[in-house]
């Protein structure tokens, strides 16, 4: 199992985000992943720098942690041949490091270019065109394209990595693991779901988690994590800053499109107030992989003695753990939880 850490670019500005990458890599992490939003989940989070710069950055000031979008809606805010564009410049810059996880998106994010928030179905479709986009360019090929969502004339990536760009596709269930386990290359949900990656390995043409050969798959899941010397202080934060994220996991109504919107939907909270060990693990001892070093790899600032965890396991049981046999094929990454300002 390999371990990685989140860059939250609802919570950081593009410096400090660059900085924590380097604190990350120093301190032992495996990969690391970056949200990529128009708008920060709450408004009081402050934070929204473009993440695709900020990888750009990333890919230049480290030079052993894996890279990811995590992930990028190549759909309506993006069209699908720049996406393709500009992950075949990140995998360049980070010598083949990069990987291009997509999903289908946030009103939250995507209102912005004025297009509309389509229906759930239309985005899958969408979704589709565009991953058939993004392979065709990589090939380095003149690509048109005429579907019934986009269109591509004449466009050639010139600079194209020998290593090819992997796409994971994030999930949530049957359906989508239907669609996408045969077009994609690895598993990305919220959380670590044993059940997922059973329905995807039973998936005809999907590559297999855990397998062998060329289309080996990976399973990437996510668990919110706040640590602080002070447990109490830990448990307020992690219910402040992921109450967007308490009840299993983000949804959007289509008709929530407003920036800030968030926080205006869940600014009581959860409904229940979960405990540590379900929603956000957290610890009373100091982060093992940090204690040599000055600065933690997290989201805060220099002089806080709070931080987001650095340690490669947590103190908790994540939330709905796989099993032994799927730990083994899967990727966790640790979502940190921002001091206040």
């Amino acid at each position: 199992m390999r371990i990685g850490y989140t860059l939250m670019t609802e919570q950081n500005g593009p410096k400090d985000l660059v900085h924590n990458a380097i604190r990350a890599e120093e301190v032992g992490f495996d990969f690391e992943v970056s949200s990529d939003h128009y708008s920060p989940w709450l408004s009081s989070q402050g934070h929204a720098p473009y993440a695709w710069s900020v990888l750009g950055a990333v890919a230049h000031a480290t030079e052993r942690v894996e890279l990811m979008t995590y992930v990028t809606c190549p759909t309506v805010r993006y069209h699908p041949a720049v996406v393709a564009q500009k992950a075949a410049t990140l995998q360049l810059l980070a010598d083949g490091r990069f990987i291009l996880g997509v999903g289908s998106g946030e009103s939250l994010n995507e209102h912005v270019v004025g297009q509309g928030w389509p229906s759930y179905a239309t985005r899958q479709d969408m979704l589709r065109e565009a991953i058939e986009i993004i392979r065709d360019l990589h090939s380095g090929d003149l690509v048109d394209f005429h579907g019934d969502h986009y269109k591509v004339e004449s466009a050639r990536i010139w600079d194209v990595p020998d290593q090819p760009v992997e796409i994971g596709v994030a999930v949530s269930g049957p359906e989508s693991i239907g669609a996408f386990a045969p077009l994609a290359d690895h598993l990305i949900a919220v959380e670590p779901d044993a059940e997922l990656v059973s329905t995807w390995n039973d998936t005809a043409k999907a590559p297999k988690i855990g397998g062998q050969g060329k289309r080996k798959a990976r399973a990437i899941g996510q668990i919110p994590i706040c640590w602080d010397p002070d447990e109490k202080a830990a448990v307020k934060r992690a219910h402040d800053q992921f109450r967007w994220f308490g009840g299993g996991g983000p949804s959007t109504p289509t008709c929530r499109r407003q920036p800030g919107s968030r926080e205006r939907a869940s600014s009581s909270g959860p409904r229940t107030s979960p405990s540590p060990s379900r929603a956000a693990p957290t610890s009373t001892r100091s982060p093992r992989r940090s204690s040599s070093t000055t600065r933690p790899a997290s989201p805060t600032s220099p002089s806080s003695r709070s931080a987001a965890s650095t340690r490669t396991r947590s103190s908790t049981r994540p939330p709905r753990t796989s099993s032994p046999s799927c730990a083994d094929r899967t990727s966790l990454v640790r979502m940190p939880c921002a001091r206040p300002r």
